[in-house]
């Protein structure tokens, strides 16, 4: 009788065993798991949204990080949707792969266009406390500057280095003007009319307000984050007090020894990432030469 108990046992456990799999065979081929944010973009518009992706220029400290997308260097759609919140722009995009939600640095984006998003790693449970809005999956990347495809054998590495590159460069931008000679231009007329040195000064009283800027362009770079940036210097203000040099976006074009009015809301205290980060910045401004 032991025997036969005995045998009645091991017959069991074996079949147990067999209803069982591997726990590792059954993973096998599936997605990393995704880490659930735990934060939100609430920092507002100079400030870095939290739960960001690993790497990620505005990462915060101790934030929930998402699974990388393995062997993914690039995401492109059109644009069918997009919504500004802090310093982030969301797009709603149509993929060869259907509809994906993804968040680049703040940026001008037109319906209809069709973008890169560069890098991306995906967030689910991702929620915009700024927008009132949850995403269960959103994609973080940077937004390619010349909006084209990404090839399919590009290197993620050496587009990170590209994009560090023009990050260096414009940073070097505030340092400096080209060599377009002595900067002496006069006062933009009208009441918005005022000086670079007046638009630092008067800065508070005038953010989120229209100003208008008469002044020689001393460097201009196209096409960072979707916009053109020009540095203006009409000679007020002094290096010392970093009140000579302001920073203007824009999606027209000028050239270094240009003299123009630019006409746009000054906004304070913006950072973009990746090293674009202003006390005082004219963005979405109109050109006037």
């Amino acid at each position: 009788m032991k025997t036969v108990i005995g045998l009645l046992i091991v017959t069991a456990v074996i079949g147990c065993a067999k209803k069982t799999p591997d726990a590792s065979a059954a993973n096998a081929g599936a997605p990393p798991p995704m880490a659930t944010s735990r934060n939100s973009d609430s920092s507002g518009g100079g400030g870095a949204p939290g739960a960001l992706p690993s790497g990620h220029p505005d990462v915060a400290a101790g934030s929930a990080a998402p699974a990388a997308n393995p062997g993914s260097v690039g995401v492109t759609g059109a644009v069918e949707e997009t919504l500004n919140a802090g310093a982030y722009t969301y797009l709603r995009l149509k993929t060869a792969n259907g509809e994906v939600w993804a968040a680049v640095p703040k940026a001008t984006v037109k319906n209809g266009a069709s973008v890169t998003i560069l890098n991306p790693a995906e967030m689910v449970n991702f929620e915009s406390k700024t927008l009132n809005r949850k995403w269960e999956r959103i994609l973080f990347g940077t937004l390619a500057p010349d909006a084209a495809p990404a090839p399919a054998d590009a290197d993620s590495a050496a587009r990170d280095q590209a994009t560090r590159q023009m990050a260096s460069e414009h940073s070097k931008a505030a340092s400096g003007p080209s060599d377009v000679g002595d900067v002496k231009v006069s006062k933009a007329p009208g009441s918005d009319g005022k000086t670079v040195a007046e638009v630092f000064a008067e800065r508070a009283a005038l953010k989120d307000k229209n100003v208008s800027v008469h002044a020689t362009v001393v460097k201009f770079l196209p096409g960072i984050m979707g916009k053109n940036w020009i540095h203006l210097r009409d000679g007020s203000g002094t290096h010392d007090k970093k009140d000579d040099d302001l920073t203007v976006t824009t999606m027209e074009t000028a050239k270094p020894g240009d003299v123009v009015t630019v006409r746009g809301p000054v906004h304070l205290d913006r950072d973009f990432g990746a090293g674009y980060s202003y006390t005082v910045i004219v963005e979405d401004a109109k050109i006037q030469k």
